[in-house]
């Protein structure tokens, strides 16, 4: 099946100069989603005679945002795009309430696994992690 974690979809990115700032949205979603990371996905192999089918199912995606908290999304979430502009992620997002340089983001995917052949069922509990790492900054403003 080739199940693999998630590609991290996030803004702001882990890139040099981008910087998110407390108290504004923070998007998340999964990057080029397919079979191998958000499924479902079904294979079947047989030999001497039997057939054996298995079916993997994405569950939910668990965010841990480095700041002590984590989000849990059961969706892979909706990408980014300038005209939305400072709105909240319809189905995947935070907000930090404090500045991280940097924090580290890991989204772990959860997988059931259900399989079936030669006269019995069951299933396999899998997941997969992949982190990044963001800048989360401050906005002063100075009056007179």
């Amino acid at each position: 099946m080739s199940l693999s974690a998630i590609e991290i979809g996030i803004v702001p990115e882990n890139e040099p100069g981008r910087v998110g700032l407390v108290g504004m949205p923070v998007w998340l979603w999964v990057e080029d989603p397919g079979e191998s990371t958000t499924g479902p996905i079904t294979r079947s192999a047989s030999a001497g005679g039997y057939t054996m089918t298995a079916t993997a199912r994405l569950d939910r995606i668990v965010w841990d945002m480095g700041d002590g908290t984590t989000v849990t999304c059961v969706s892979p979430g909706t990408p980014y795009e300038d005209r939305f502009g400072v709105a909240d992620s319809p189905d995947c997002g935070h907000r930090y309430q404090k500045q991280g340089d940097p924090y580290t983001v890991t989204a772990t995917s959860f997988w059931t696994v259900q399989w079936e052949g030669v006269g019995q069922t069951g299933t396999i509990p899998l997941d997969f992690t992949r982190s990044t790492q963001i800048v989360v900054g401050e906005a002063q403003v100075i009056t007179q």
